[in-house]
């Protein structure tokens, strides 16, 4: 098992980062959101930086941080995070802005808006990545 590690340890950080969702989300809506399990982008924390980032750890830790693919993993974590963080949120802004203009132009019901939450907060980033070190530091040296 410990061969595939590298595989194994990413998609658990990622599930438990869906379950957090579900359960912060379904908290605050008082129901349950079963939806937040399988789908949805945004809110906390960021499970794409926590899936790259657990990556990079395991990678760090096993290889080293001097080691060319932990330099190339952490570059594609620092870009998932600037993307769920920056290019994410800013297309959720524009959503928005169609959103309004349509409820504007259009005064009949029936027609679905667009997502409005499509990227994270920096703090929602943040704890992606706490997340995927402390999930790889801990199947590292209590797991495997």
């Amino acid at each position: 098992m410990e061969k595939y590690k590298y595989i194994i340890v990413p998609i658990v950080t990622l599930i438990m980062c869906q379950l957090i969702k579900f359960i912060i989300e379904s908290l605050t809506a008082k129901k349950l959101v079963w939806g937040r399990l399988f789908n949805g982008s945004g809110g906390m924390p960021s499970s794409h930086t926590s899936f790259s980032m657990s990556l990079t750890t395991m990678i760090g830790i096993n290889l080293g941080i001097d080691s060319p693919m932990f330099a190339v993993s952490m570059i594609f974590s620092l870009i998932t995070a600037y993307d769920a963080m920056g290019l994410r949120f800013e297309t959720g802004k524009q959503a928005a802005a169609i959103n309004k203009l349509l409820d504007e132009v259009f005064e009949e019901e029936g027609f679905k808006h667009l997502k409005e939450q499509l990227g994270h907060k920096p703090m929602e980033v943040l704890m992606g990545f706490v997340l995927g070190i402390v999930c790889a530091l801990f199947f590292q040296y209590v797991i495997f």
